[in-house]
């Protein structure tokens, strides 16, 4: 069974979603990139938890976050980011969205370091910085109902889930380690970096969150 999130049925973003398209741009721009430099890329831009304990390759904690494994890692993970990015982007304002997805990406790459300090498995992906967003649109808009397509086998049909039920449902799989958001089989950001990202979301949500947020019950 797979639930795929489409968009937020309740509401729409008061303003065009400018940084998340341009997030989404740049994941495109370095996978293109990827796709040229081949393997040597990957491994000089993505963040090995062994090499960042001993001090080398700090810059790749943000870089890795752009980083991708396969079409099917970046795919899965854009379309979690377009599905609860543009409320929260509304919710902040474009600058503060900005910096709320970078810190989010640089809790759970680190919250996966921490937990894994001698791993020489690369990390890659923005399913951190993407928990990060989802933490924060539980926060913000739990009631609001999501448009999602529920795969059961050959079947797919069309529902429409309670955002806090989903997101919720989401991260406890990721406590059991039963599930990730677009995880890819050789490395990756792994659940702790999910769970980073995510608990980082829940927590600073409010902080970037401007004066004129629409409130949840509306």
């Amino acid at each position: 069974m797979g639930l795929i999130p489409l968009w937020d049925a309740s509401r729409r973003p008061v303003n065009f979603p400018f940084v998340t398209t341009l997030i989404i741009a740049i994941n495109a721009f370095v996978f293109a990139l990827e796709l040229i430099g081949g393997d040597a890329f990957v491994q000089k831009w993505s963040a090995v938890p062994a090499n960042i304990v001993a001090g080398h390759g700090w810059i790749t904690i943000l870089t890795g976050m752009f980083l991708h494994a396969s079409w099917s890692h970046l795919i899965g993970n854009m379309i979690f980011l377009w599905a609860f990015g543009p409320e929260i982007e509304d919710a902040m304002n474009p600058f503060r969205y900005g910096v709320f997805y970078l810190a989010g990406g640089l809790a759970a790459m680190l919250a996966q370091v921490a937990g894994d300090p001698s791993s020489k498995i690369p990390e890659l992906g923005a399913s951190g910085a993407i928990a990060a967003v989802m933490g924060a649109f539980m926060m913000t808009y739990p009631r609001d109902k999501i448009r999602s397509l529920l795969i059961v086998l050959v079947f797919v049909k069309v529902t429409f889930i309670p955002a806090g039920a989903l997101i919720g449902f989401w991260f406890l799989t990721q406590l059991l380690d039963l599930g990730t958001v677009a995880t890819a089989q050789t490395g990756g950001v792994a659940y702790l970096a999910h769970v980073g990202g995510f608990i980082f979301g829940v927590v600073t949500a409010r902080l970037f969150e401007t004066s004129r947020r629409v409130a949840e019950e509306q």
